[in-house]
């Protein structure tokens, strides 16, 4: 494919749109506004958001945005498969370790200097979804970044389509979409030294995702890939991706990946996987469409 890149920052990242032709004035204007819809719904770092709002107001049954339905099902099968790691009320959790809405990145921490945590609600127990309400049994405080960014460049994707742009390229810092006619090379980059790459996958139709503990890190040992079930960051990986029909799956497959057994996960989203193990071991699905070099 020929490619024309339009890019922009949104949602604290980078994207990139890839397209045969320049992409049209309109087109552009449309991806934005689908972006704004869903920040102004689903972002925690904004006041006037619907998120915000939902967790200044407590426990109580609230309306649901209109996209919810598969983001929310997509967390199901997320915190199913990982015995509740992966939640999607682990706002308060974040915030607890600095990742806050000011961006603080100052962890609380007791008299002796040991990192304090602070448990998410059961996503499988203190909330529930009814005809397009969610109701929650005590105060939370949502925070999709595990799936909400991948879901964002399925929705713009979408908007592409819309538009007739059958082929593309949509690139959310590093998380991809890809419909093109010649498979496309992707490096896996190595956490530990962003200069290499521990694989190339091929990706022509569907998605790929990863998510790495160097990515947001603010502290030694303090980073945004949580475990819900006692608000600490994981440590047993280093990085993970996965390949998926949507970015979406991919996405929340990733952050999965980090805590369950990658077959489960692979079962459960329908997707193929790398993961790199702290103690630099690595595994990843047979059927891969690339090259895994870490051993």
């Amino acid at each position: 494919m020929r490619r024309r890149s339009t890019g922009f920052d949104a949602i604290g990242t980078r994207w990139t749109i890839d397209t045969p032709d320049p992409l049209p004035v309109e087109v552009l204007a449309a991806v934005h506004e689908r972006v704004a819809r869903f920040d102004q719904d689903w972002s925690r770092f904004r006041a006037d958001s619907w998120v915000s709002e939902v967790a200044r107001a407590g426990a109580g049954t609230y309306p649901l945005p209109a996209d919810a339905g598969p983001l929310l099902d997509a967390y199901d099968v997320a915190a199913a498969c990982t015995d509740g790691a992966v939640d999607p009320l682990v706002g308060h959790a974040l915030e607890q370790l600095g990742y806050d809405a000011a961006y603080t990145l100052r962890p609380r921490r007791d008299a002796d200097g040991a990192l304090l945590t602070r448990a998410a609600p059961g996503w499988r127990t203190a909330a529930r979804r009814d005809a397009g309400t969610l109701t929650l049994d005590e105060p939370a405080l949502l925070d999709v970044g595990a799936g909400g960014k991948g879901y964002l460049v399925d929705l713009v994707a979408g908007v592409l389509v819309a538009h007739g742009l059958t082929e593309h390229v949509v690139d959310a810092g590093g998380d991809l979409r890809a419909a093109v006619p010649e498979p496309l090379a992707v490096a896996l980059e190595d956490p530990r030294d962003p200069t290499r790459a521990v694989g190339v996958l091929r990706l022509t139709e569907g998605a790929l995702c990863g998510s790495a503990t160097n990515r947001r890190a603010w502290a030694p040992g303090v980073h945004h890939v949580v475990d819900a079930r006692t608000g600490a960051p994981t440590s047993d990986v280093l990085a993970t991706w996965a390949v998926g029909p949507s970015a979406l799956v991919a996405d929340l497959a990733a952050t999965a990946l980090f805590f369950a057994e990658p077959d489960l996960v692979a079962a459960r989203f329908g997707v193929r996987y790398v993961v790199l193990r702290a103690d630099g071991g690595a595994r990843w699905s047979l059927d891969l469409d690339g090259e895994v070099f870490a051993r």
